[in-house]
């Protein structure tokens, strides 16, 4: 990327009328995580250029990385009256809108592009994507349909497909997508969409067996072409405990007196959007989605506090518990900005935050902390079951899923004994049986009063990106709970091997309820 930069750099300096190269540029320095760069050097392209859309776009996104946000706004506002007839700079402003979660722009924006240009497989990609996170999935499956007709081996857009509704023995795509894998699919990345798209659908329709052999192909194939360690994941829950114990945790509070965050925490797909969206039917919270600015902010503080441009994870960890911790909680709301000025609290959901449960205690004393658990098989096959595009590596290979897991509840049992109190449980079997006890329950514990809206979560317009994307606006069932024990037999050596790391055999039971007849 260096590189890259000194190029342009010689490019503009030999042609400094040549608008493109200041363009790109200022694309190197954003890249380089370098606003005011890119600022200055987007500005002279507009200088040589001042109605072109694309460099508005550019320009806004470069003020929004420098956290000028209204300026940003206004700059991506100038661009839209400026796209006129090009399916590309309505892309890019697409794209703007997508990363400051304004769906309904990016969808307008989106969809003037296919206009635009109908045969174009990417655009109908993105039109697709946003379709799906705003809710309109039927429209979406449309969108995926034509987009595959133009491009036959777009591979997510299959696997994209799948996940917008449960399949019927009636209407699923199954003989689409099974000749597909038959006539070999060149590029592994294709091949795990598709497998994982079959495991999907079979499931769907009751074809257990052959639904589990295509997931386990697909994982496979996933984890060969990942480059991860589980063992320094184990070694962090160590580090973690070290650096915050029972004394650092029970120390006079000196944090931030902020009740407006609530964070919620656990492993991936135990519930936490679904609470999420519970929640957020409140008339006084405001869901944020999973921000990534409790991490950044801790991360900020612990460099600094180091005056370094690097440490080690081990080190990083030993170093946050040194950093002012009401500083901390500050940057952590400056970083959010005014993601909702008009609420009394807004739900950071980001399920990894409870590797901080310890730091978030002590950032913000009067936070609330919810904490989503679920039956450890039942979590550990929907891990599985996932495909995650970057996030939680450890998921596509048995040792690894039981290492990775048995650490979480260690240190969740670490945070619990070290701040008795402080975070709140959540089931997620219990939420689903009685959702209206447990968010009773939890409006309670967040000092918050009823509100019956809470129960409707699947009538919440709010845009979501998780992969529970279509469940979430589907009524609630429970059929999920016991999904795992379709594959007791394929699951026994995961089931092993939590034991081995220290899960107790008991939990790993089945919790269905006997028939009548004692079976």
């Amino acid at each position: 990327m260096q590189q890259a930069a000194v190029a342009c750099s010689e490019l503009t300096q030999a042609h400094p009328e040549y608008s493109p190269g200041w363009a790109a540029a200022a694309r190197i320095a954003l890249a380089l995580k370098n606003p005011p760069v890119a600022l200055g050097l987007v500005g002279r392209a507009l200088a040589l250029a001042p109605d072109d859309a694309r460099y508005l776009v550019l320009k806004a996104a470069a003020l929004r990385a420098a956290g000028m946000h209204p300026e940003a706004n206004e700059a991506a506002a100038s661009a839209a009256r400026r796209c006129g007839s090009d399916p590309a700079a309505y892309e890019e402003l697409g794209n703007f809108y997508i990363a400051t979660g304004a769906f309904q722009d990016a969808l307008r924006c989106c969809s003037r592009a296919v206009e635009l240009a109908p045969l174009s497989a990417n655009l109908r990609f993105n039109r697709a994507t946003v379709l799906r996170i705003v809710g309109d999935l039927e429209e979406a499956e449309a969108e995926y349909d034509r987009l595959l007709a133009i491009k036959p081996d777009e591979y997510e857009g299959y696997f994209n497909r799948s996940h917008l509704r449960r399949q019927s023995p009636g209407r699923n795509h199954v003989r689409e997508l099974e000749p597909l894998v038959a006539a070999g699919i060149p590029h592994p990345r294709g091949e795990v969409f598709i497998r994982h798209a079959l495991a999907k659908e079979l499931e769907d329709i009751g074809l257990f067996e052959r639904s589990f052999d295509h997931l386990r192909r697909g994982a496979d194939s996933r984890r060969r072409h990942i480059n991860y360690d589980v063992q320094r994941d184990v070694d962090t829950v160590g580090w973690i405990e070290s650096a915050f114990g029972a004394s650092r945790l029970r120390a006079p509070a000196s944090g931030h007196p902020s009740t407006k965050p609530i964070f919620i925490v656990g492993m991936p797909r135990t519930g936490t959007t679904l609470l999420e969206r519970c929640l957020a039917r409140h008339p006084e919270v405001l869901a944020a989605g999973e921000l990534p600015h409790f991490a950044n902010a801790l991360t900020a503080a612990a460099l600094a506090h180091k005056n370094a441009a690097h440490l080690s994870r081990q080190d990083l960890i030993a170093a946050s518990a040194q950093i002012d911790m009401k500083a901390l909680g500050e940057d952590y709301l400056a970083r959010t900005g005014p993601i909702a000025p008009e609420r009394s609290h807004f739900i950071d959901k980001l399920p990894l935050n409870y590797l901080y449960c310890g730091l978030i205690h002590l950032a913000f004393p009067e936070a609330h902390i919810i904490h989503l658990t679920r039956h450890p098989m039942a979590a550990c096959y929907a891990v599985y079951k996932t495909l995650f595009k970057d996030a939680y590596p450890f998921s596509y290979e048995y040792s690894e899923l039981a290492r990775y897991y048995a650490g979480y509840r260690e240190l969740m049992w670490h945070w619990h004994a070290a701040m008795p109190g402080v975070i709140v449980d959540v089931s997620y079997e219990a939420l689903v049986l009685d959702l209206e006890l447990q968010i009773r329950r939890v409006l309670v514990c967040c000092g918050l009063e009823w509100h019956a809206a809470c129960l409707e979560f699947h009538k919440n317009p709010n845009p979501t990106t998780t992969a529970s994307a279509a469940q979430v606006r589907q009524p609630l069932y429970s059929s999920s709970i016991h999904l795992w024990e379709r594959y007791a037999r394929q699951l026994e050596p995961l089931r092993e091997l939590l034991v081995a790391h220290g899960i107790p055999e008991w939990e790993l039971l089945s919790q269905r309820a006997p028939n009548k007849d004692g079976s």
